[in-house]
């Protein structure tokens, strides 16, 4: 009954891992989980920097009119509305961003702390309705997409379609935040979504199946023209292609790099001359936080930040581990973008910089109904009494 508990549900990736090796890697996991719920996943001294204290400067957005209510903006949302603004007022992007952000004691140095267009001329374009339009089409794009990838490879079973209600829902849950409109300026914001489309849309073409890509390939490509810290997916989506030898596939990916490349350095050559040496420098990147850097990126830019950080860390490991209960190279996949980004959040970023967790969070969220699976299939591989007495009970 045991192996037909692992057959149904797919609890094979640990299947050939020797009894010692599978020991290691659950003493690991939980030690992992306990740190996760011991450190910090906020700055001491704040609560979470989307409720305030705000992680950076505070500004006040003008009133429409006289005597009209003023709310209080992050700095950085307050400077993207504003671009949007002067765009649509009839502004060149390149005849004002350097400057503003120089008035407003942003560093402008090196030339990468200027952001790429992309957004800005798009909020310019369709405006605040038409993002809240946006913002609702991809949401419900991506809910579509992720039904449908989690029917086809959530693996047979009795609990496949209850895998597939869950798991939406999980995307949902992570996903969601791109509905405030309030956050509708931030980068990381569109480009975290398009990339849990990309991925959503995405198929491996498992046991011989042809993968499908395309609609993955311009969610995606589109996530990186938006924000440049997409591009470890894009590279990773590119991986998996070679490694599959679809070349066809592959080389659109290879396009998307190279088009990105060439908007950058464009880009980079607008900038580049309006810096002046006294221009403010930007603080480090390369800080090295840690565990608490990749918990907190996600913990903070997510619905976990309602949870108590001692169940939020743990849930954040617990959905990157959770892939690994996944069929086939997409539980992969997802769990080596989850565990990249993880350690990119480990080795760089401040602690202003915690909205680039919004990137991965609403990708990573499914990985959690894959959990139990994933975690069965290691306590079998390591020969733990545990699963047989659960297999008698089922």
């Amino acid at each position: 009954m045991g192996s037909d508990i692992l057959d149904d549900s797919g609890l094979t990736r640990f299947a050939a891992w020797p009894a010692a090796a599978a020991r290691l890697a659950l003493i690991a996991l939980a030690l992992l989980l306990l740190a996760a719920a011991i450190v910090p996943v906020n700055k001491p001294g704040n609560r979470s920097p989307w409720e305030g204290p705000v992680a950076g400067p505070v500004a006040q957005k003008p009133a429409a009119k006289p005597g009209a209510r003023q709310e209080v903006y992050d700095e950085d949302i307050a400077l993207y509305e504003d671009a949007s603004d002067r765009i649509a007022a009839g502004q060149d992007y390149y005849a004002f961003i350097v400057a503003e952000q120089r008035a407003r004691n942003y560093p402008v140095n090196p030339a990468f702390t200027v952001r790429m267009p992309t957004l800005a001329y798009i909020g310019a374009a369709i405006g605040r309705t038409g993002e809240l339009v946006a913002a609702l089409a991809l949401m419900l794009a991506i809910l579509v997409a992720w039904w449908r990838k989690l029917g086809e490879e959530a693996g047979p079973g009795s609990d496949a379609g209850r895998a597939q209600r869950i798991g939406v829902a999980l995307v949902f849950v992570g996903a969601s935040l791109g509905l405030n409109r309030s956050y509708f300026a931030l980068h990381e914001l569109w480009a975290g979504g398009l990339i849990a489309l990309s991925f959503g849309l995405h198929r491996m073409g498992d046991a011989g199946a042809r993968s499908r890509w395309v609609g993955a390939v311009l969610a995606g490509g589109f996530a990186l023209l938006i924000r440049e810290t997409a591009l470890p997916f894009v590279a990773l989506m590119l991986a998996f292609a070679l490694w599959r030898r679809e070349w066809r596939e592959a080389g659109a990916w290879v396009l998307v790099i190279a088009l990105f490349v060439g908007l950058l350095a464009w880009h980079l050559s607008q900038v580049s001359p309006q810096i002046l040496p006294t221009d403010r420098h930007s603080d480090p990147w390369l800080v090295m936080r840690g565990l608490t850097g990749w918990l907190a990126n996600v913990v903070q830019s997510s619905n976990l930040r309602w949870l108590p950080h001692w169940l939020a860390g743990p849930a954040v490991v617990l959905m990157t581990f959770g892939w690994l209960g996944m069929k086939g190279e997409g539980g992969l996949f997802g769990f080596l973008l989850c565990a990249g980004y993880g350690v990119l959040f480990m080795l760089a970023g401040r602690w202003n910089n915690f909205y680039w967790g919004a990137l991965i969070a609403p990708a990573m969220f499914a990985g959690l109904v894959f959990a139990p699976r994933a975690m069965l299939g290691l306590i079998a591989a390591a020969r733990v009494p545990l699963l047989p007495r659960i297999a008698a009970a089922n």
